[in-house]
């Protein structure tokens, strides 16, 4: 597929889809005639620098993990370190996440209740 498809497929701007292929996260991308031909595998690669991305790798960091496929002796030990490394840093977020809800939640039960409150209390002037 064209890379105006692949673009509108995975949602990302055909731009970034050049400039991860500028960067070496993209690099077998075919082209017939000068023209990108996306492929499954493509596909398959850019969903998985997305999902990487969401999860806070920047694209150094992910270029640097798919290179550690070619570290026969320590590419797998490095990849775990990195995802492990990754997912305590997300628990943490998750964490502080969760205690700004149950504070946001607490200030908004806080301003239900000044605004019944409120209201009560003007309803109650004009008997």
């Amino acid at each position: 597929m064209k890379i105006s498809e692949a673009s509108k497929l995975v949602n990302i701007p055909s731009a970034t889809l050049r400039y991860y292929e500028q960067i070496g996260l993209l690099s077998n991308v075919k082209k017939e005639h000068g023209i990108r031909n996306y492929q499954s595998e493509d596909i398959e690669r850019i969903n998985f620098i997305i999902c990487m991305k969401k999860a806070g790798f920047s694209l150094e960091d992910i270029i640097k993990f798919l290179n550690l496929a070619n570290d026969k002796n320590n590419g797998e030990n490095k990849r775990l370190e990195m995802l492990l490394s990754q997912k305590e840093i997300l628990l943490k977020e998750m964490k502080e996440k969760e205690e700004t809800i149950k504070f946001i939640d607490y200030k908004i039960a806080l301003y239900k209740s000044k605004v019944k409150n409120k209201k009560e209390s003007e309803n109650f002037a004009h008997v």
